[in-house]
């Protein structure tokens, strides 16, 4: 189906992808807004997914400090090559990543960062919850997995809502980014300091 101008506008705007790119899904999604964007993430999936062997050593270390300097952030946030670092797009999204973990204070990157021996002990207490409430024992694992996903999104940065759009996570947030700039884009480590806070 033909594609209005002003459609592709709207979804380069909302997305930040590249005209053809926005026609074509557009053309895929019959007209409809909503779908093209979705299309447009699943193909910052594939871009990503092709692009992992690649080495993403350039990036930034971005600095927060949030409103009355009791909150400060250090994010990592790699990329490919030198030009994408010094690209405002990029240097956006480090600090939106340093705000997220400010307000949101996960504790790991991405699950694959949560120690077994934490995910174990979680594993544990979810299964007594689950027994606890009475569950016969071929729905409790089940009702483990599911209450997993929330502790992921609770600790786990990539899986958190997006702090200014909760529909998205900041993995979603990722790959729209990574579609835009066509290389390997990564959050490799944070730190979050807060006055006040208990030391270990």
């Amino acid at each position: 189906m033909a594609v209005s101008i002003e459609d592709v506008k709207k979804l380069r705007k909302q997305t930040g992808a590249g005209i053809m790119d926005c026609k074509a899904a557009l053309e895929e999604a019959d007209g409809d807004l909503g779908e093209a964007v979705a299309t447009l993430r699943k193909k910052g999936i594939q871009v990503a997914a092709k692009r992992d062997a690649k080495q993403a050593t350039e990036g930034v270390v971005y600095a927060y400090i949030h409103a009355g300097e009791k909150i400060g952030v250090l994010a990592e946030v790699n990329c490919e090559t030198d030009f994408v670092a010094r690209t405002e797009e990029f240097g956006t999204f480090a600090k939106e990543v340093a705000m997220q973990v400010a307000a949101q204070q996960p504790t790991w990157v991405a699950p694959e960062d949560v120690p077994e021996e934490a995910l174990t002990r979680e594993r544990e207490i979810l299964t007594e919850q689950a027994l606890a409430e009475g569950k016969p024992d071929h729905i409790v694992a089940k009702m483990v997995e599911g209450r997993l996903k929330k502790f992921y999104e609770q600790h786990c940065l990539m899986n958190q809502p997006y702090i200014r759009d909760d529909s998205i996570t900041i993995a979603d947030l990722l790959n729209e980014l990574v579609a835009k700039m066509g290389e390997k884009l990564l959050v490799r480590r944070f730190v979050r300091y807060q006055v006040g806070e208990e030391l270990d």
